[in-house]
């Protein structure tokens, strides 16, 4: 396992104070959305909770996650809907080893699926991905699981792509030196590693077809259609139709109650300063995380949701 660890360390954390709270937050790699985002919450937590500290760990993203947290080798983790589902009911990747230690705390904001493919390429259709060479993400996460659903779907082998198992940080570079003519990216839009493609060369993202995704939605209750607005990107001059799956924000349900809450509490009170630090955190909302959220709630966030007023969805009971 190849993770990296940046600590955040708070000043009461430093000088001692009783209340010392070591924490980790299991996130994503540099290139995606689940690293700035967690380490913008992991700030807002160390400046909200006393005497709290917390690590951010660069990770191969949801799937990774989800076995550390069970694992108990993370407190907090960031995972898409459909990975998390998926390790619930013990399929896929967590198949014969069904996860049901996990709580969550709530949903941040959807994971969009955003094929980039290089101009000179000639891609512009899903089925044009055949005999080109295609990151389909890094393993133990949650792209991988989604690009392979989506080219199941469509018919589509991973020989047939010559399928990449690359991070985010990976494929840009091999789309730069040409070794490489697309590669899927699920993260909330703007996201920085197709931002970064955007800058240097002429990419496009390329759009699923009204079918393409009904078959992919029906497929899977994670997924939902997106439109991604022209103007997202440098040179993106029209309507990009595709899917997308809300994030988790999940802990082992063994998590002491009152930290759960003061967690969960600074989420939503702070989130601006989380907005500051990456734009997909405004879809952080109480609204959207009872809406998208999979899996019941720690004792500690449900509290916290009856104590504003919100309506609990029973799905999310225990």
């Amino acid at each position: 396992m190849n993770r990296i660890a940046f600590a955040f360390c708070s000043i009461a954390a430093l000088s001692g104070a009783a209340t010392a709270q070591e924490l980790s937050i299991a996130t994503g790699g540099t290139g995606g959305t689940y690293y700035p985002y967690g380490s913008g919450f992991a700030q807002v937590i160390e400046r909200h909770i006393e005497g709290t500290s917390v690590t951010v760990e660069v990770t191969a993203a949801s799937v990774e996650n989800l076995a550390l947290l069970t694992r108990g080798e993370t407190d907090i983790i960031i995972a898409a809907a459909d990975a998390v589902k998926n390790a619930v009911e013990g399929l896929d990747a967590f198949e014969g080893r069904r996860v049901d230690n996990i709580a969550a705390l709530g949903a941040l904001y959807a994971n969009v699926v955003q094929i980039a493919v290089l101009e000179e390429s000639g891609i512009q259709s899903l089925d044009d991905l055949r005999n080109k060479r295609l990151s389909v993400g890094a393993p133990g996460s949650a792209t991988e699981l989604t690009s392979r659903r989506m080219l199941e779907l469509q018919g589509i082998t991973y020989e047939e792509v010559g399928a990449q198992r690359l991070s985010y940080t990976e494929s840009v570079d091999a789309m730069r030196d040409g070794s490489l003519d697309a590669a899927v990216i699920l993260a909330a839009p703007p996201a920085s590693s197709v931002m970064a493609l955007a800058a240097g060369q002429d990419i496009s993202i390329l759009p699923l077809t009204q079918e393409e995704v009904d078959r992919i939605v029906e497929s899977e209750s994670a997924f939902a259609p997106y439109v991604l607005r022209a103007g997202t990107y440098d040179g993106q001059d029209e309507d990009v139709l595709t899917f997308s799956t809300p994030n988790m924000l999940l802990v082992n349900d063994a998590m002491d109650e009152e930290l759960a809450y003061q967690i969960t509490r600074v989420l939503f009170e702070y989130t601006q300063e989380i907005v500051a630090v990456h734009p997909s955190a405004k879809e952080t909302t109480v609204e959207f995380s009872l809406a998208s959220s999979t899996v019941p709630l720690h004792p500690g966030a449900r509290r916290y949701y009856e104590e504003v007023g919100a309506e609990i969805p029973a799905r999310l009971l225990p």
